[in-house]
């Protein structure tokens, strides 16, 4: 006679709201957005749907939740103790590397313009820009140029690592350093000299150095900028 397969025991402790979204994030984190589902919380969380719905209404309620989240644990990181310009460049810095460890953020983050976890970047980084002395009616401009940078690039950053997970970096920008090296340098000049340079390169470096050009154009401006 069949017997019938065990089932996972029930969770005795309470769950709540928090745990059920650490648990979505390490899903996230694991498989991506395709890998989060309420079946596959109920089985990490050895639980129900309904104890699922009196928390979370959702999946698209849990990922804004998760990636609200994250983004509160890298802001919480940054300490705006110090000078504007070093605190835009941890903001940005945590951000990077936050968006590194969970490669779904990125994707999260743009489609939620109106989430907590956006809103806090966009007033974190305005607060700062202010305190540089960018005027009110040019800091819209200024913040959103250098948000979206940062988001952007760390975006991209991070789905280029995931999709070459299985790759080996260093062998891979070997190989187009070789390419570069190769190419006609009457023609490409520029490429064919950085080909030396990409066999070192260091994306959360580039990156940084992004934001500070971006600092100091949106300090070249200001100075530039005539009073309102």
């Amino acid at each position: 006679m069949a017997t019938k397969a065990r089932r996972a025991p029930r969770r005795t402790d309470a769950l709540s709201r928090e745990v059920i979204v650490e648990a979505a994030t390490q899903i996230l984190d694991t498989g991506g957005e395709e890998a989060l589902t309420l079946r596959a919380l109920t089985v990490r969380l050895s639980t129900g749907y309904g104890a699922l719905y009196h928390h979370v209404a959702n999946k698209d309620d849990l990922l804004a939740a998760a990636a609200d989240a994250v983004i509160a644990r890298a802001m919480t990181d940054v300490t705006a103790e110090g000078e504007p310009r070093e605190t835009l460049r941890a903001i940005a810095l945590s951000l990077f590397d936050a968006i590194n460890a969970h490669p779904w953020l990125g994707a999260q983050l743009s489609r939620g313009p109106w989430r907590p976890a956006l809103l806090e970047i966009y007033e974190s980084v305005g607060e700062q820009l202010e305190a540089l002395g960018v005027p009110e009616y040019a800091l819209f401009d200024s913040a959103g140029a250098l948000v979206n940078y940062i988001l952007g690039v760390a975006g991209q950053n991070a789905a280029n690592a995931r999709a070459a997970k299985d790759v080996d970096r260093t062998a891979s920008l070997a190989a187009v350093a070789v390419q570069w090296a190769q190419l006609d340098p009457a023609r490409y000049p520029r490429l064919h000299k950085a080909a030396a340079r990409l066999r070192e390169h260091d994306d959360r470096r580039q990156f940084l150095a992004g934001v500070d050009l971006f600092l100091a154009g949106i300090e070249t401006v200001r100075r530039r900028l005539p009073e309102k």
